[in-house]
């Protein structure tokens, strides 16, 4: 397969992807969102196990990583369901955090234009020493962020599945082809030589032996 293929382009998603799920990781990092870091460092390692079977021209690990991108997308969509709040879902909860911690995503405070200010709280009894969080003039919602995220991934998600198919069924027809004309046949020569030598092997043995020379002699006589 020559450059500029289906496999070529395959190799170009998963490098993509890779990039994107290690830029997502480092932001889910920073908010710690331990749901996404957990399917982020499991997609990672999928992604990576597709790109070496594409280069290596091991189609049984771009079945894995073709089977991954259907749960990889499905995680997105509900990922998006979650920050839109369908379904009962709220994006205030703390299911992302395994309910560890009340952590929002790292873009709640630090989106474009968020403005980030601390109100004391000294005055209310039982909260002294701490501060309320306050964020304004943020000209995107984080919630909506994270949707484009994920909506990104989930398309080349779908792009690399379509080729991953396609060069997983271009590395079997291949094989085939070159089982076919003997390609996989360690000792082809040697399976075509051996009744003819074993042949030859018997006669002379038969003339050598005491046995074929008294049948000579009788046929003499």
């Amino acid at each position: 397969m020559g450059c500029c293929t289906g496999r070529c382009t395959l190799i170009f998603l998963c490098t993509l992807q890779l990039l994107a799920a290690l830029e997502r990781q480092v932001f889910d990092f920073l908010g710690y969102q331990w749901a996404p870091i957990l399917a982020n460092f499991l997609h990672i390692i999928i992604v990576i196990l597709g790109l070496f079977g594409t280069i290596q021209y091991r189609p049984r690990y771009i079945v894995v990583y073709a089977i991954w991108t259907a749960v990889w997308v499905t995680w997105n969509i509900f990922i998006i369901c979650f920050y839109l709040e369908v379904g009962g879902l709220s994006k205030d909860s703390e299911l992302l955090t395994f309910n560890i911690s009340r952590h929002q995503s790292w873009w709640s405070e630090n989106g474009p234009g968020c403005v980030r200010k601390e109100a004391s709280m000294s005055g209310i009894k039982g909260l002294d020493n701490h501060s309320y969080i306050s964020v304004i003039g943020c000209a995107l919602e984080y919630r909506y962020i994270e949707v484009m995220h994920s909506s990104f991934q989930i398309l080349i998600a779908l792009v690399g599945f379509v080729y991953a198919c396609y060069v997983v069924s271009v590395f079997t027809e291949e094989e085939d082809s070159f089982d076919f004309i003997g390609g996989f046949d360690p000792f082809p020569l040697y399976h075509v030589n051996e009744k003819p030598t074993n042949l030859l092997f018997k006669q002379t043995y038969l003339l050598i032996s005491p046995s074929g020379f008294s049948g000579m002699e009788g046929m003499n006589k």
